[in-house]
Parts: structure tokens; sequence; C-alpha cells
């Protein structure tokens, strides 16, 4: 009997993953789909991370590459591609503080920021739209549940962390 009713809430969690996972896609394409006259539209997914994750400050190819999980011979191909762009720019150490006197940080050009800020400002936009349908404490309840999916998806991570022996 025990056995039975965890089959039965392991076959109810599955279905609602299942689920989830059909309507994040989704959800994430209509919020957060650019407007295509922005100057970002085209912009490939690979360099858009790269640029989001420079919002936080200027980093280094290695740094890029341990953040995103990808080589550090992709992260030079894209921060290539974004130089050309004018979005990002290659900066000395001694412009961006202490370490490798070798090391070169790629850093969001004003521009960049500029556009990245208004590519933020747009999605913040769009989900307040959304949100602008529901009642309030629907609204808080949205917030609260994306926020425990959040958390439950930083554990996944720690514990792939763990069990990799980081």
């Amino acid at each position: 009997m025990i056995d039975q009713k965890m089959h039965s809430v392991a076959e109810t969690v599955s279905e609602r993953a299942e689920h989830a996972e059909q309507l994040l896609p989704e959800i994430a394409r209509r919020l957060f789909t650019l407007d295509p006259s922005h100057p970002l539209a085209d912009l490939p997914n690979a360099q858009l991370k790269v640029c989001s994750l420079l919002l936080g400050g200027p980093r280094t190819m290695s740094q890029i590459s341990e953040e995103l999980s990808i080589s550090v011979s992709a992260v030079t191909q894209i921060a290539d591609r974004l130089e050309k762009a004018s979005l990002v720019e290659r900066q000395p150490v001694n412009k961006v503080g202490c370490g490798d006197r070798r090391a070169r940080y790629l850093a969001l050009t004003p521009e960049g920021a500029r556009l990245m800020e208004s590519r933020r400002q747009e999605r913040a936009e769009r989900v307040a739209a959304a949100l602008s349908y529901l009642s309030e404490p629907d609204q808080n309840r949205v917030v609260a549940a994306l926020e425990m999916l959040l958390s439950a998806c930083r554990q996944i991570g720690d514990n792939d962390r763990k069990s990799n022996g980081d």
C-alpha cells in the first residue's frame, strides 16, 4: 500500500514536472522575446548570456567560461563578435583592479550597458503587464512560487556539485 502511494506521488510529481516543462518555455518566449526593432533582437542567445553576465561587472574569459559552463575558446569567439558589434571591450587589469597582470577583462561598453538596460526594462514591463491581469494576492503567489522554484533549482545545482566532488 505504501509503495503504491509512493508510486502515485512520484507519478504526480512527474506529471507536474512535464506540465511545467511545457509551460515555462512559452512563458519565457512571451515575456522575454525582444521586440524585433530592438537593437539586441537578433543577438544570438550565447552572446546575450555573456552580456547579461557582464552586467555584474567585468570578468575574465576564464570566469565567463566557468560561470556559463562553456569553453574558453567559445567565450573568446563570442567576445570577438561582441567587440566587433561595439557591445563589449577588453580591458587591461589595471583598469579593472587587482589580479593577474596578464589577464584581460571583458566589460560592457557604455552602449552595451545601455542596450542591456533597455532590454531589462522592456522585459520588466512585459512581466508587469502580465501580472496586471492578476489580483494582488495572485501576483504575490506567482512571485513566491517562482522564488521557491528558483530555490529548488539552486539546490539541484548544489547537489550536482557535491556529487561531482566540487
